[in-house]
């Protein structure tokens, strides 16, 4: 090296130096679902939700901030605008849509947002990549990882959420806690329950003009099943996450005696029990004739997958199964304690209704959502 460069390129390596402990003195880590350490800011204030979807809504109740979210996907703003939580945290629907067109990441929208912390859904390996290649802090977020065991997948995004916000004023162990009370229970209640009286559940995970899919063995449908004291018609079907496909004459040989819709479909129970869906006939079912069909819940996110407030889920579902085992619980009084204790938010009655009786509009969009 010539000599006159010497001192350029030492002050240049000092500055490098400098540059990094800086970076490093206001940085920590966080071990994302994938086991790779990233480095985010002390203070995470804007956060992207790229593909895993339900953690627009998680992140924004952990916060009680609908400022913390500036970008997430279409199909999380159509569950957002639809249920409580742009009703709660109304700054939340002023978050940015247009990064994301199905799976595909727009990055040059993404960095216009300047996020300090982009979530992507964990097996997604090209968007990680994309978002990493881009400069910014991703971290990687699984629906999958526990065989879509609801409980152990939500724990663990409380986990990744109390890491990111040390300081929220939600709380991890206040959430483990109303967790584990609403949790023992329905266990109590459904304590001696024989396999004869476990109803069969079929989830109609989306149903259009075009394909029914449901919850075979390997999706979030097999952990409600159980764990509200049912069993998942379709657990013979092996085909992982939203990939059961099933005709409408494998739905008159299973013949539940309940049938689910989630919000991932804009069908409602009376379309069923009207017979009002072109081309399919669904009399003669025993769930339709029982009128046994129910539409799954909608507080802050699509209640068929994990959600921050999943607790309620597996109330409503048990009651829901097995109402004279639930009949002096009160679900209006228990969702309000619930949102108080865990979110500090006083729900009014119509808001509860609202929940357990959600828009169709939540479903628009949301075909290829999870």
């Amino acid at each position: 090296m010539h000599a006159l460069l010497r001192p350029f390129c030492a002050a240049l390596a000092g500055l490098a130096a400098l540059s990094y402990l800086t970076l490093c003195a206001h940085a920590r880590p966080v071990t994302d679902d994938n086991g790779a350490v990233v480095d985010v800011p002390d203070k995470v204030e804007r956060v992207a939700v790229t593909n895993i979807f339900p953690l627009a809504a998680a992140v924004t109740a952990y916060t009680r901030s609908g400022e913390t979210v500036i970008g997430m996907h279409p199909a999380s703003y159509a569950a957002a605008k639809n249920g409580l939580l742009g009703e709660l945290w109304p700054a939340v629907l002023e978050a940015d849509t247009s990064f994301m067109t199905g799976n595909v990441l727009n990055v040059e929208a993404l960095l216009a947002l300047d996020p300090d912390v982009v979530l992507v859904n964990a097996p997604d390996k090209r968007t990680l990549e994309a978002v990493r290649n881009a400069g910014l802090p991703a971290l990687a977020v699984s629906a999958t990882k526990w065989d879509y065991d609801v409980e152990k997948t939500r724990e663990s995004w409380m986990r990744v959420l109390g890491e990111l916000f040390p300081d929220a004023p939600v709380k991890s162990e206040t959430v483990c806690a109303e967790t584990e009370r609403l949790a023992s229970l329905v266990k109590e209640r459904l304590a001696g329950l024989d396999e004869k009286s476990r109803p069969s559940v079929l989830f109609l995970v989306r149903l259009s003009p075009t394909e029914i899919v449901t919850s075979g063995k390997h999706f979030f449908g097999q952990y409600w099943a159980s764990a509200a004291g049912g069993r998942n018609a379709a657990e013979h079907i092996t085909l992982q996450n939203a990939n059961a496909v099933i005709t409408m004459e494998d739905v008159h040989a299973l013949d539940p005696d309940v049938i689910l819709l989630t919000n991932f479909t804009t069908a409602q129970p009376e379309d069923l029990l009207e017979n009002r869906t072109e081309g399919r006939d669904w009399q003669g079912l025993r769930a339709v004739e029982k009128k046994a069909v129910f539409k799954m819940p909608l507080g802050l996110y699509r209640s068929f997958t994990p959600s921050i407030d999943s607790p309620l889920t597996l109330l409503w579902m048990a009651k829901t199964l097995h109402p004279e085992r639930f009949a002096d619980v009160d679900l209006k009084a228990e969702t309000k304690r619930f949102y108080k204790t865990v979110f500090g938010a006083e729900l009014t009655d119509e808001q509860v209704e609202r929940i357990y009786r959600p828009a169709k509009a939540a479903g628009v969009g949301a075909a290829r959502a999870r």
